[in-house]
């Protein structure tokens, strides 16, 4: 018998990140099934508004299948540090975009509320931008301004007035 070094060998798992990539992708791929359930998918010829998300998901997952089945089949990194400043700042510039765009009202018990101010595309997305920014301990101050001030434009573009979509724009300066 030949001697092995240790972490190599018979490990049932030969790469561990890569299986935690897998889990994770599957585990997004159930939850966008399950947010998309309520969709019409309808069909080939007259596709409804939840086909693309059932598509989308069912690819995420087959993703995730091929990452936790190879797992088992070829060695791959071992789970290390992970860094979770970047993550977590973008999470919350998503929800804080989400949260005021268009405004929120924040259910509490006992029937009362907090209510998020409605920013629109104005304010809403330099909001997310910002803090979205502060995901790199890299970050120059002056190039996210004139970054957020380049995307706002671009968004306020191409959604307002190429594609004409009733995202409203300022509702604390102009109303929808």
């Amino acid at each position: 018998m030949h001697e092995t070094s240790e972490g190599e060998g018979r490990r049932l798992v030969k790469a561990p990140q890569d299986l935690a990539a897998g889990v994770f992708l599957i585990a997004l791929a159930l939850f966008a099934l399950w947010l998309a359930s309520s969709l019409n998918a309808g069909t080939m010829r007259a596709m409804g508004p939840g086909m693309l998300p059932r598509a989308v998901a069912v690819l995420v997952g087959l993703c995730g299948v091929v990452l936790a089945v190879g797992a088992f089949v070829w060695r791959g990194p071992a789970i290390g540090h992970i860094p979770w400043r970047g993550p977590v700042f973008i999470a919350l510039g998503i929800g804080a975009f989400g949260l005021t765009i268009r405004g929120y009202r924040i259910p509490l018990p006992g029937g009362a509320g907090l209510q998020t101010p409605a920013l629109g595309l104005v304010g809403a997305g330099p909001l997310a931008i910002m803090i979205a920014g502060l995901a790199s301990s890299e970050t120059r101050w002056f190039d996210l301004v004139i970054f957020t001030a380049v995307m706002t434009t671009f968004c306020f573009l191409l959604f307002k007035v190429a594609l004409k979509l009733p995202i409203p724009l300022a509702p604390f300066l102009i109303g929808y």
